[in-house]
């Protein structure tokens, strides 16, 4: 990826032979309306959940000469710190609950955690491969509702990350691989030793528990909907969802799909330069998913996937408009821009892996006001294909907050990884 080597931000745009025009477009439907209700009632059960707040931002879209920017805040889910307990609490209640013979629509936390279901099941081990957030999610959801996990991560992961998990009562091995060898470590560990793999990828055979967390993921986007509807926005104009192997901004994605059939808005896939697989296979332009290799190395540790889900790809070929791959200055920028609010905006914590689709609104932004007449007409060109406009109404969904707390604080106390508009 060269050109996402030298630039901060490159992008492609939906189009060309196997992208448009290449037969049926992928459905949808198991992300309607109807189902993700039905997800979101499952989490209700849990004497933990509450919705996540939906920030507005009106001094900041001043600035940025926008109708509205609208932070979704995951860092306040289950007091986690992160959304990725949807998918995995959901995951693993289908799964047992389709071992006890209960239809989805009546699982519920009290169901699973009775003393039939307890003795009929005994311990089931959940495994996994994760950067930090998805393990904690299975490790939290597999000990609420009486089982364990065996966690797999990637070499390099923060030991806070890891401390997290074990908190969480797991089995945790950090491996010598990047993320996606990792998963085949987790694999091969499950095979060996028995269990259920709970990922939020697919492979031959696999498929069931990944879009249980797909779905269990689109539900932050259900939530989004309602909040939008309640504060009188009728649909936002612009979504960034950013993407590792793609499971959160393919179930984001799909609902959105559902929830605004008559005026879907522009939907931009953003992902790490040094890990962009959807961006290098819309890219090729084959109609096809295409795997990178590599240290995959990024701050976005949680984005740093080489290999794209083969449920989420045909969604996000479909049902987005614009990929970014963006160096790890945009997302740094984004964080200290969301710690140190314009106005009378409200300061929120957002870690490495969270908010980089509104570090590209802040350069281009910058590009067009303060740069070159090359820079400049670049980011004009970028600014209109997102539609972008002054009654515009922008969604970022901030996944994560300070999962490593001290890379946090040296991002913000530090100027660590520094964006170009920011040195001038």
């Amino acid at each position: 990826m060269s050109a996402a080597a030298r630039d901060e931000i490159v992008y492609v745009q939906r189009g060309g032979v196997g992208v448009v025009g290449a037969g049926p477009v992928a459905a949808t439907k198991e992300f309607s309306r109807e189902t993700l209700t039905m997800v979101r009632n499952f989490h209700r059960t849990f004497p933990q959940y509450q919705e996540t707040p939906l920030v507005q931002l009106p001094a900041l879209a001043a600035e940025l000469g926008l109708g509205g920017i609208w932070i979704k805040d995951e860092s306040k889910r289950f007091n986690l710190n992160s959304f990725k307990v949807l998918g995995g609490a959901y995951a693993v209640a289908r799964y047992l609950g389709d071992r006890l013979g209960i239809a989805p629509e009546e699982l519920s936390f009290a169901r699973l955690n009775a003393p039939d279901a307890r003795s009929e099941l005994g311990t089931v081990n959940f495994v996994t491969a994760t950067d930090g957030n998805h393990g904690r999610a299975v490790a939290w959801s597999a000990r609420e509702l009486g089982h364990r996990a065996v966690v797999f991560m990637p070499k390099g992961s923060s030991p806070h990350r890891v401390a997290n998990i074990e908190k969480e009562g797991a089995e945790v091995h950090v491996t010598e691989g990047n993320y996606d060898e990792t998963i085949r470590v987790a694999r091969a560990y499950m095979e060996k030793h028995g269990g259920v793999i709970v990922q939020d990828t697919s492979w031959e055979g696999y498929q069931d528990i990944p879009l249980w967390i797909m779905q269990g993921y689109a539900v932050v986007l259900d939530e989004v909907a309602d909040q939008l509807d309640a504060a009188g926005v009728q649909h936002p104009d612009v979504a960034f969802l950013q993407a590792g192997v793609g499971s959160f901004a393919g179930g984001a994605a799909a609902a959105i799909a559902e929830r605004y059939r008559d005026k879907r808005p522009c939907v931009a896939v953003v992902e790490p330069a040094a890990a962009a697989c959807y961006y290098e296979s819309v890219r090729i332009s084959d109609g096809e998913p295409h795997d990178i290799g590599g240290e995959l190395d990024s701050i976005m540790a949680g984005l740093a996937c080489g290999e794209p889900n083969r449920l989420a790809w045909p969604i996000l070929r479909d049902h987005a408009d614009l990929y970014f791959a963006v160096a790890d200055s945009v997302s740094a920028a984004a964080m200290r821009v969301l710690a140190q609010p314009r106005g009378g905006d409200e300061a929120l914590v957002a870690g490495e892996s969270a908010v980089a689709g509104l570090g590209i609104v802040l350069a281009l932004a910058h590009a067009r006001q303060n740069g070159g007449a090359e820079a400049a007409a670049k980011a004009e060109a970028v600014w209109q294909a997102l539609g972008l406009g002054p009654e515009s109404q922008v969604l970022v969904v901030s996944t994560e907050g300070d999962t490593d707390p001290d890379h946090y604080r040296r991002i913000l106390s530090e100027g660590l990884y520094p964006a170009a508009w920011e040195r001038t």
